[in-house]
């Protein structure tokens, strides 16, 4: 299993202009290797491999070009390019109709990799050694696990620079499952469990919308390469920063207590792109961020041995957890009460239920179909 541990960065000057030159020639380097592609394959119709532009590159530095720039880097700058190319004909050949690879403008390459195992880079205490720019004092707030495999060096739009480092860990000895949990997303509550719990989101992005739609305001005024539209750029990109830091938080504590509360926890297995075509509640939807909370519980749960499964969850909310016939509400209607049974519950706990009942079968029915022995896993509402 992959993790990956960032670290704020503190560059002096010199180190700082160094890297601005790195991410700076990277940027000019995948521009020219994505002009090479194009004018080859209008010109002559051959299509370009990574191996054919890595040749490239080499007789450039033959030639005394990019020497101030280590080579591994400038090579996954070329991965980074064939890895588009390659993800854009891929979705060409299933019908679909992709954005052509971009030029990168200034401002929008926003990172480089050291894509080697500790090879170009050394972590020693709160000091980062990075070949060609030198030793950068980090904040080194937790220890790093496993063995690192690369270092991605980012810049945000604040201009603070960090260090990504992802590191491979053994998996955690799985757990059998003995507790299961179910878990229904939504825009009322962030979440409500199959236990009967409900927590609330704190809206961070509605909180903050005023003062982030104001700075925006202000910048659209200024005077495009003023020092003026550079300080209400980076206005904007404080508040925003602030909107994904405290949600960031609020999302890994929600995640901590799902994985501490079972061995086997049932998400719904969401269309998110499908659902922000809703205008209307595109914003707040953007703003729960369900898939981000999905990804940290499945992380957590991955490093405790913990299972996390999706589930197709269509009609959850309408079909009685209780005797199984369809109920039909609006989305006004809150409760669910059913005619046929009598259970009467908040319509949100009861799809918590179905959608653990459906996380049980789901793997009753592989444990069945490996001819193992069907685990005994919770008991209803645990």
């Amino acid at each position: 299993m992959k993790t990956a541990y960032k670290f704020r960065m503190y560059p002096n000057r010199l180190q700082e202009a160094q890297l601005d030159l790195t991410l700076e020639t990277c940027r000019h380097l995948y521009n020219t290797a994505l002009a090479d592609r194009k004018n080859a394959y209008e010109t002559e119709g051959i299509s370009r491999s990574y191996e054919d532009q890595a040749a490239m590159l080499t007789v450039e530095r033959k030639n005394g070009n990019f020497l101030g720039i280590y080579a591994h880097c400038l090579q996954d700058v070329l991965r980074r390019l064939d890895k588009s190319f390659k993800a854009f004909f891929r979705r060409v050949k299933a019908g679909e109709n992709p954005g052509y690879p971009r030029f990168k403008g200034r401002g929008w390459y926003k990172s480089f990799t050291y894509p080697d195992s500790e090879t170009g880079y050394k972590m020693e205490g709160s000091k980062l050694t990075l070949s060609k720019i030198g030793t950068i004092r980090i904040f080194r707030h937790r220890e790093v696990e496993g063995k690192i495999k690369t270092c991605t060096i980012k810049k945000d739009l604040l201009g603070h620079w960090y260090a990504v480092l992802v590191a491979e860990i053994e998996d955690a000895p799985a757990v059998e499952p003995t507790t299961t949990i179910g878990v229904d997303v939504g825009l009322k509550s962030l979440i409500t469990t199959s236990t009967g719990e409900s927590i609330q989101y704190p809206r961070y992005y509605v909180q903050l919308e005023e003062k982030l739609a104001a700075a925006q305001r202000s910048l659209s005024r200024k005077k495009k390469g003023s020092a003026n539209r550079l300080k209400a750029k980076a206005k904007v990109a404080k508040i925003s920063k602030r909107i994904q830091n405290l949600r960031d938080e609020f999302l890994n504590q929600v995640s901590r207590k799902l994985v501490d509360s079972a061995d086997l926890i049932v998400f719904e297995n969401l269309n998110i792109s499908g659902m922000l075509k809703n205008h209307h509640l595109a914003k707040h939807i953007q703003d729960h961020a369900w898939g981000k909370l999905i990804q940290f519980t499945q992380s957590k749960a991955a490093k405790a041995g913990k299972i996390v499964e999706l589930v197709d969850a269509r009609y959850t909310s309408q079909k009685c957890s209780q005797c199984g016939i369809m109920v039909p509400k609006t989305l006004a209607e809150r409760t669910h009460a059913c005619p046929n049974c009598g259970l009467n519950m908040d319509r949100d706990l009861n799809a918590s239920l179905n959608i653990r009942t459906l996380g049980l079968r789901g793997r009753a029915y592989r444990d069945t179909a490996d001819n193992q022995p069907v685990s005994e896993v919770g008991s209803p509402g645990l």
